[in-house]
């Protein structure tokens, strides 16, 4: 069965020499290796400050306490995404306020953020879902129209562009997954991305139990809420040995996504996906809207390949379900979105294969 999804892990030859220097070294917890990892994100990037981190839900989390999200606050957010970006705020005690999706790319739509913004709104976040960037521009007009910080979620769009500028240039915070399937892992893990220097100094207390790890415990005066939300020098050479290949895996999820945008086009039952302009997608899963959803995925896994719409739509959970709101666009978008394979796994017969298939018809 062609995987949907899968974990990227560099050659025994190139992993192993590192990883055993960590491993016996003495050290394996946070140090040096970290510190590397996060300068060395931070020029991938090409701007700001990298804070690494045990998982992506911890960088959602700490990205809300440095906007000021309390308990009690409302934050505007998608309903379509994986369940952490939303779980990461009720961490806080706010509560999540949805708004709906542009009905052609399934990203949070501008106008419907605007119209649940109210005096209880203290931040927003969106998803730069399958690897597409949401319509940044209207977003950051809307923040500084508002005064109201903007968390992107970018656990999916690790090498998207917009602008000429990878996703992390653009809002104060943003949020990277390396969990196991993503782009880049570090077996598990994630980042924040935080523009301001400041605010980044006090991330790095936040995810170490408020303790500043520049200064003895000893002298140490923990004046707010910590975590223990670090990454380790084991899961940062992971990730250091993963940068090095980066380039090339990203690469071939793009391949894959434009062969597949170019050969599917006016497939009867298939519509594309639109993208906005002057960005460029990292495909970390290839979108399409299609009808007959379910007899679709079930010829695809007659023929050994998985397709899924992966996510379910977060409204759906009752705990995340703070103000049930009409959303038509999801609906229309979420009864018709198919995810198909299209990363560094998948070959040019993969997608003719995938290609053939539709063009036959279900």
């Amino acid at each position: 069965m062609l995987p949907l999804v899968k974990t990227s892990i560099p050659s025994r030859e190139l992993l192993m020499p590192e990883l055993e220097k960590v491993l016996y070294s003495g050290y394996v917890a946070q140090g040096d290796v970290v510190e590397k990892f996060e300068r060395e994100f931070e020029s991938y990037i090409g701007s700001g400050n990298t804070l690494s981190l045990n998982s992506g839900t911890a960088a959602l989390h700490i990205a809300l306490i440095l906007a000021g999200v309390q308990e009690g606050d409302e934050v505007i957010s998608t309903p379509l995404t994986a369940e952490p970006t939303n779980v990461a705020i009720k961490m806080t005690g706010a509560k999540i306020r949805w708004a709906d999706v542009d009905l052609n790319t399934g990203g949070i739509c501008p106008i419907s953020i605007e119209n649940n913004i109210n005096s209880k709104t203290k931040a927003i976040i969106f998803v730069d879902y399958a690897g597409i960037p949401c319509n940044i521009k209207a977003i950051k007009q809307i923040s500084d129209k508002y005064n109201l910080p903007v968390i992107e979620d970018a656990a999916h769009a690790l090498g998207a562009i917009y602008e000429g500028r990878k996703l992390g240039n653009h809002f104060p915070f943003t949020v990277y997954s390396f969990q196991a399937i993503k782009h880049l892992t570090t077996i598990d893990g994630g980042a924040l991305q935080i523009q301001d220097d400041e605010l980044y100094k006090k991330a790095k207390k936040i995810r170490w139990f408020g303790l500043d790890k520049g200064v003895s415990r000893l002298e140490n005066d923990i004046k707010f809420q910590g975590y223990k939300y670090h990454m380790n020098n084991v899961n940062a050479c992971v990730g250091l040995v993963q940068l090095q290949g980066i380039d090339k895996i990203i690469q071939a999820y793009i391949y894959n996504g434009k062969y597949l945008d170019e050969n599917l086009r006016n497939i009867p039952g298939v519509e594309l996906l639109e993208y906005y302009p002057d960005s460029e997608p990292s495909y970390w899963l290839y979108t399409v809207k299609v009808e007959n959803r379910e007899r679709l995925i079930k010829k695809f896994a007659d023929n050994g390949i998985m397709a899924s719409e992966l996510h379910k739509r977060n409204d759906l959970h009752t705990f995340l379900n703070d103000f049930p709101t009409n959303l038509p666009n999801l609906d229309i978008f979420y009864k018709k979105m198919l995810h198909l394979p299209c990363g560094w796994w998948v070959t040019k017969e993969d997608c003719d294969k995938m290609i053939s298939i539709m063009k036959e018809g279900w």
